[in-house]
């Protein structure tokens, strides 16, 4: 495996965390306005713990791209958000 084809497959492995990570917080940006000061690190936290989950399914299950690992990271980011709009 090339290196760019290994570049490409960390991308694509992080992309579906890093997407619903940034639409997460654009919407809490934009539903809680306090929260906009902090938006960078809201997206950092989220996407590395979308990561952690992407990263446990392709252990747990043995392959990528699994929709128990998808439904899991969505409802691990979706409920840290809320908390985090919550605060």
């Amino acid at each position: 495996m090339s290196p760019l084809d290994l570049a490409l497959h960390l991308l694509n492995f992080v992309a579906p965390a890093v997407s619903v990570a940034a639409l997460l917080v654009l919407v809490l940006c934009w539903r809680a306005p306090h929260v906009r000061a902090r938006a960078g690190r809201s997206w950092a936290w989220l996407s590395a713990l979308g990561v952690l989950v992407v990263l446990a399914g392709l252990v747990w299950f043995g392959r990528d791209g699994k929709l128990a690992t998808y439904a899991a990271m969505v409802a691990l980011q979706g409920s840290v958000s809320a908390w985090w709009r919550q605060r």
